[in-house]
């Protein structure tokens, strides 16, 4: 076990596993390797720029990849701790959690869930488990930061048994918005207990969640990742019956998942890109569908901010994160046109910035651009049930 006299120095290694993708970060000192494009021309990079790589087909030729250039660092010292993100954590898993078989067998049962994501997740964390059989493993989940959802923004219009089977909403995001909001209590110099937060996590994936007291109370991600908002590539709300339309037109269901999970979003509707860039080049030379793309992105942004403001019972800080909210000023202006009502007050010259506080000064709603670091959440995550499991062996 781990030295705890000085936990917040303790060396963990996050392992975040994509579909396609591996994460790996060592803090400190802060070494990290990126795997991308498994099985089709996977490519490297550290913090210091590409990394050589031959061709790696699994979550697990990556793992050791990751491990072996983590360990021709200078400096390296074998971590005895490994905080590992996986998505879905369904009803189960409401908080970080030591990794053992059981725990493993879980989230294998969890797939049914989150198809694309918990197996990958699992197959990374089984190649560190026994790469590194000595540490400490931790896994934290996604939807453990929503897991405490009042029933009303839980349940479905379904019949009770629908719930108890786990058709439910879940959420996702759960590490960035929790970490972004702590940040931004920080920023405002507030107890986060007293804040009613907006987070806004935009990425080629996008969720909002509306947070009471550092508490979720709803979120737009539901039984998938699909719900919600318009995204690069899914389509976020539609209506079911247009699903059921589409199904009894002919449509097979695999070609409807590819429909609504990777050729709608700003993708389908601009018939250009899932990039925010590409598509506002777009928009700027005329192109009509580009424009519709950007005006229900932004629409359905700030409509939902508006109904978390009610919900909440009022609103004390809008928080833009992700590839998108920390680097798109336009979106920013955009989801915020018209939210004068609330209070809400842009500078434009510190939206233009773009970091820290971005309304004005006498805006009765802070908003802020925080930029998300969701292994550092992992990380401490993980320390803090190193620390607890200390306590309890000194008790």
């Amino acid at each position: 076990m781990v030295d705890s006299h000085d936990m917040t120095r303790t060396g963990v290694l996050v392992v975040n596993a994509g579909s396609s993708s591996l994460k790996v970060k060592l803090t400190p000192p802060d070494h990290s390797v990126l795997v991308e494009r498994l099985g089709h021309g996977a490519t490297a990079r550290s913090e210091a720029g590409p990394v050589p790589i031959a061709d790696v087909g699994t979550q697990t030729q990556a793992m050791r990849f990751a491990l072996d250039h983590l360990r021709a660092r200078p400096g390296y010292s074998e971590p005895r701790l490994v905080g590992h993100r996986v998505v879905h954590g369904g009803t189960e898993f409401r908080q970080p959690t030591v990794v053992d078989d059981a725990v493993e067998a879980a989230i294998d049962g969890l797939a049914r869930l989150a198809p694309l994501h918990n197996p990958a997740n699992l197959e990374a964390l089984r190649a560190a488990r026994r790469l590194l059989p000595d540490a400490l493993h931790v896994a934290v989940f996604d939807t453990a930061f929503h897991a405490g959802l009042p029933r009303r923004a839980y349940l479905y219009g379904l019949p009770p048994g629908y719930a108890a089977d786990g058709m439910r909403r879940y959420g996702f995001h759960g590490t960035s918005h929790e970490y972004v909001t702590a940040r931004a209590a920080t920023l405002l110099g507030r107890p986060l207990s007293e804040l009613r937060l907006v987070s806004l996590h935009l990425g080629n994936g996008a969720s909002a969640a509306a947070v009471v007291g550092g508490v979720s109370v709803d979120t737009s991600m539901g039984f998938t990742p699909l719900e919600g908002l318009l995204m690069g590539t899914r389509s976020g709300d539609i209506d079911p019956g247009l699903v059921i339309h589409l199904l009894r037109s002919g449509t097979d269901v695999d070609a409807l998942d590819r429909l609504l999970n990777h050729g709608s979003g700003l993708k389908g509707m601009s018939g250009v890109s899932n990039d925010m860039r590409d598509v506002r080049a777009a928009a700027a030379v005329g192109d009509d569908d580009a424009r519709a793309a950007l005006e229900v992105f932004a629409y359905r942004l700030r409509k939902t901010i508006g109904a978390y403001a009610a919900a909440m019972g009022g609103l004390d800080g809008v928080l833009f994160t992700g590839g998108i909210g920390e680097n798109d000023v336009a979106t920013r202006s955009e989801a915020l046109d018209g939210l004068g009502f609330l209070g809400v007050r842009l500078d434009h010259e510190r939206n233009a910035a773009g970091a820290g506080i971005i309304s004005t000064d006498d805006s009765a709603v802070t908003v802020m651009v925080i930029r998300t670091d969701e292994e550092a959440l992992i990380a401490d995550d993980a320390r803090a049930v190193l620390a607890g499991l200390t306590r309890e062996s000194n008790a």
